[in-house]
């Protein structure tokens, strides 16, 4: 039996509301036969960080300028691999430790594509999407610094 294809999805959204992770990821696969893997991200705020508890963080974005970088970070993920659906959403504002930040999910008809693709889209995520987060801990607040080890991840993707 052949089931339609559903044309491809790629939704970006950066948000203060929370996201439905079961109803976001039920959306790549909706419909569409061709799909035979979903791989999903899902971040979350911890109560610790660098040796301090953290009781809330604060994202900051530059509306316009990161939405297009994410648009961007999709393509190149596009380009590498055949992916039938995309989705992205952050999540910008106050949040509370276990508060979910950002969801990546990519569909595709086989398993390593998905995978690679949705690494690929969050290592890029770390380092090249404008966003800004500040932590609150019994000290006061501070900004997060960027990470060598992210820098590390998106790397491995520039081997030829």
């Amino acid at each position: 039996m052949n089931v339609p294809a559903a044309t491809e999805l790629t939704e970006i959204r950066v948000q203060q509301d929370d996201f439905d992770l079961s109803r976001d990821i039920a959306r790549l696969r909706e419909g569409d036969g061709r799909v035979g893997a979903v791989v999903s991200f899902v971040g979350t705020v911890r109560d610790l960080n660098e040796g301090a508890q953290v009781s809330e963080m604060e994202l900051e974005h530059y509306p316009g300028m990161t939405e297009k970088a994410l648009e961007d970070i999709v393509a190149q993920a596009r380009a590498r691999w055949a992916l039938f659906g995309v989705l992205v959403i952050h999540r910008v504002g106050p949040l509370k430790p276990l508060d979910q930040i950002v969801l990546v999910a990519c569909s595709s008809a086989h398993r390593g594509e998905a995978f690679a693709a949705c690494e690929f889209i969050m290592d890029y995520l770390k380092t090249d999407a404008p966003f800004w987060k500040k932590e609150q801990t019994p000290e006061g607040a501070r900004w997060v610094d960027a990470r060598a080890s992210d820098d590390s991840a998106k790397r491995k993707w520039l081997q030829p």
